[in-house]
C-alpha cells in the first residue's frame, strides 16, 4: 500500500497501559466513523505497515484507545509512539457535491468569475492559519485562500473550481 492510495487518519500520541495499548489522536471532524476499524496502516520508517486491531474504544472523545495484535508490551508500544496512521482512500465518507477532500482537487482548473482562467491546482497548503489553493499559472504560483465565501462552485465531473476572489488578489501574482 502506498501513501498516495491512503489518507492521513491521525497519530499515535501515547501509551495507555503496560499491556501495549496506545492512544491514537484522530485528525477528523467525525471520529465516530473510525471507532470500529479492523486494521490500519502505520508509517514505520516511510513504509506503511498493516496492523490488525484486536480492540478499540474512544477515550475522552477525541482519542481512540487501541490494542493491536502482537503489540503486547510497553516496549512494543514504544516503537509505535509518534507514528502517523493511515487508511485506504475508499474508507473516506462520500461528500456532498460542493464539498471535497484536498487530495481530490489536485489537477482541477481554477476559474475566477471576474478574472477568467487562473490556473491548475497543484497542491493545498494547510500549514497556515487558513488553507490555501496553490495554483500553477504557466510557472507562476498563485495562492488563493480556501475561504467558503470565495468558492462559488466545485464541478467534480469537469474538474473545475469556480472562485470569486477580491479584486486585485490574482493581479498581485501576475503583474
Amino acid at each position: 500500500m502506498q501513501k498516495s492510495d491512503c489518507f492521513y487518519l491521525g497519530k499515535i500520541v501515547k501509551k495507555y497501559s503496560f499491556k501495549g495499548e496506545l492512544l491514537l489522536k484522530l485528525d477528523t471532524d467525525e471520529p465516530e466513523l473510525y471507532g470500529d476499524l479492523d486494521a490500519i496502516f502505520i508509517d514505520l520508517r516511510n513504509n506503511l505497515v498493516p496492523f490488525i486491531i484486536e480492540a478499540s474504544q474512544f477515550h475522552k472523545s477525541e482519542l481512540l484507545r487501541v490494542k493491536f495484535e502482537d503489540v503486547d508490551t510497553e516496549q512494543d508500544a514504544d516503537s509505535l509512539l509518534k507514528c502517523d496512521v493511515y487508511l485506504p482512500l475508499e474508507f473516506l465518507p462520500k461528500l456532498e457535491d460542493d464539498k471535497f477532500y484536498f487530495h481530490e482537487i489536485i489537477g482541477f482548473k481554477v476559474e475566477d468569475v471576474n478574472y477568467g482562467t487562473v490556473g491548475i491546482v497543484k497542491a493545498i497548503n494547510d500549514s497556515t492559519a487558513q488553507a490555501l489553493f496553490e495554483i500553477d499559472r504557466d510557472g507562476t504560483e498563485i495562492l488563493i485562500p480556501m475561504n467558503d465565501a470565495f468558492i462559488k462552485k466545485v464541478d467534480k465531473k469537469n474538474k473545475i473550481i469556480v472562485v470569486d476572489t477580491p479584486e486585485g488578489l490574482i493581479d498581485l501574482y501576475v503583474e
